[in-house]
């Protein structure tokens, strides 16, 4: 596991956190950006998943 695979973890990890609360909280705009920060750690975990299938 790589740099980006930690990191897309721990950003899906943080927005799904925010998005509860702001389900909890019926804040729509902490939920946007929860959904956002899942997004984002999609993203990093799919980069790091190209760059172990460009080392092998």
């Amino acid at each position: 596991m790589d740099k980006e695979h930690i990191k897309g973890a721990a950003k899906k990890a943080e927005g799904e956190i925010k998005e509860t609360a702001g389900e909890m909280t019926d804040n729509k705009k902490m939920q946007a950006e929860g959904k956002m920060d899942k997004a984002e750690g999609e993203v990093r975990e799919t980069a790091g998943d190209v760059k172990d299938a460009a080392k092998h």
